[in-house]
Formats: C-alpha cells, sequence, structure tokens
C-alpha cells in the first residue's frame, strides 16, 4: 500500500469545508465552508485566495456547459450563481418537499450532464431524512431515501457506476445506473471513521475522505485499500483532483464538533499522486 502525506497549502480554519470543485480555463480550485456561509477560490500557481460571503448556507457548486455561471446548492433550494464582486444567483423551482431542518449537502456532475445531490437533517442526523436527487434536463427525481447523511456521489469513468456513502452508517453503497438498486460496498468498522466526499479517478479508483480518521484513502474497484493518505487533522471532508495534470488531489476539512483543537483543521491540503484525476463533469438543462 502506497502511503503518503498531505500538507497544508490554506489555513483557513473552516467550520465545514467541502465541495472542491477544480476549474480548468481558471487554473483554480472552488470550494465551500457550508456553515461558515462562504465561497472561497485557491490558484495554486501562486497561492491568491478570494472568498464570497452569503447569507446563508452554501453546501456546492457545480459547472454548467454552457460555461455561464455555476450550479448552486443553498441550505434547501438550487441554483443558477454568477461569481461577481457580490455573488448573484436565481433559483430554480423545484419540488425538493424537503422535511423541516432537512438541507442540501452534497453533490456531483455525471459524465452525462445530470446534477446528483442529497440532503441530511441538519439538526438531527440520527434522523434518515436525506433523500438523493438527480436534476436531468430541467426535470428533477428522487433515486432514493431514507438517508442519514448523503455524501459523494461518484461516478466510475465510463458513467455506468454511481458510488454514494451514508457517513453516519459508514457505508458505501454502489449503483448501477440508470435504475440499480443500492448494493452495499464497503462497510466502515467503528475504528475507520466515516465515509464522507470522494472522487473516482482515471484508472477507475475510488478516493474518499474519512471524517473522523485524519485520512484518505484510495480503493480499487474491488474495494482494497490500495493507497493512504495522513493528514494532521482528522475531519477530512472532500477530495477533488486538480492542477494542470489532474495529478494534485485537494483535501477540505473541518472544526466543526471538535473536542479538542487541532491548529491546521478547517485547512486546504493538497497531495501529489501518480493516476491522474478525470476533469468535472459539466451540467446542462437541456434534453
Amino acid at each position: 500500500m502506497l502511503s503518503l502525506q498531505a500538507q497544508c497549502v490554506l489555513p483557513l480554519g473552516a467550520t465545514l469545508g467541502e465541495g472542491p470543485l477544480w476549474q480548468p480555463e481558471l487554473q483554480r480550485l472552488l470550494f465551500v465552508d457550508i456553515k461558515g456561509q462562504r465561497l472561497h477560490a485557491y490558484t495554486p500557481a501562486d497561492g491568491a485566495h478570494q472568498t464570497w460571503d452569503f447569507p446563508d448556507y452554501v453546501c456546492w457548486v457545480a459547472p454548467r456547459s454552457d460555461g455561464d455561471g455555476l450550479m448552486l446548492g443553498l441550505r434547501r433550494a438550487v441554483a443558477r450563481l454568477w461569481l461577481e464582486a457580490v455573488p448573484r444567483w436565481q433559483l430554480l423551482d423545484l419540488p425538493l418537499a424537503l422535511a423541516p431542518d432537512v438541507r442540501l449537502n452534497d453533490a456531483k456532475v455525471h459524465p452525462d450532464g445530470s446534477l446528483w445531490f442529497g440532503s441530511m437533517n441538519n439538526r438531527d442526523v440520527q434522523r434518515a431524512d436525506g433523500r438523493l436527487f438527480q436534476l436531468r434536463a430541467g426535470q428533477l427525481h428522487e433515486h432514493a431515501r431514507d438517508i442519514h447523511i448523503c455524501n459523494g456521489p461518484a461516478f466510475s469513468p465510463d458513467g455506468r457506476v454511481m458510488f454514494h456513502n451514508d457517513s453516519l452508517r459508514g457505508r458505501t453503497d454502489r449503483f448501477v445506473l440508470p435504475d440499480g438498486a443500492p448494493q452495499l460496498w464497503r462497510q466502515c468498522g467503528p475504528d475507520d471513521g466515516s465515509p464522507d466526499g470522494m472522487t473516482v479517478d482515471s484508472a477507475g479508483q475510488l478516493w474518499v475522505a474519512y471524517w473522523g480518521a485524519g485520512c484518505v484513502l484510495c480503493h480499487g474497484p474491488d474495494g482494497a485499500v490500495r493507497a493512504r493518505v495522513d493528514l494532521p487533522v482528522s475531519q477530512p471532508s472532500s477530495v477533488a483532483f486538480g492542477g494542470p495534470d489532474l495529478r494534485t488531489l485537494f483535501i477540505t476539512s473541518a472544526t466543526e464538533g471538535l473536542a479538542t483543537p487541532e491548529p491546521l483543521a478547517g485547512g486546504l491540503f493538497a497531495v501529489r499522486v501518480e493516476v491522474p484525476g478525470l476533469p468535472a463533469a459539466t451540467y446542462h438543462d437541456f434534453a
């Protein structure tokens, strides 16, 4: 097993860093601080850091295929986003019908251009109020329900398989798309941490941030651990490939819920890897 060590590239103390997204046209990484109500941009070439503040939770961003802004997940709504001096967004009229205290949590675009995103109970994670949605050609579909904390998702390079985490249950499920039922792919043990955000590289390996365990693991298609990235913080939250060659793995982290302070908690981390990632797919809302 390959052993790697991530380095902090941006120590910003985010409450709940999440949702990293590499923008190749700008050679920068976007990521959110959900509960800090802030969107960050980090440019590795010169270390530049830019922020945009929001009046409420900002849960994720995703690229659009028309190049006109981004898709945005707010606490209880999906919107189109334009990053100007002051961020501007336009809410989509979607029948989410979220239960009280439920918010959006994580999202990813499938290679076919559809947007997948999940939800969770923000007040009581013991409640399985979370649902997994697909937004395709402007139409919303519910794909799964009775989930505690939706995280991921991630897709195989050919788009045929989706991986999805229920972090509270410590399980990663595998769906054969378009209509396959969830199949347990990996169940975490009591000392393994919780599977959080994840991504797939160009070889089909799954890189998963393990909240509470201070590491990111690279799994082969059979679930076997092929590499381990250790961090100096206990709560890594999500991962994304970036850099000119897509061989830099960026890792977000969080300070929320820490019993003991950690100097670099909530920072952005990076590590070089051997196998490159895949460019982020872009959402399109046309048939």
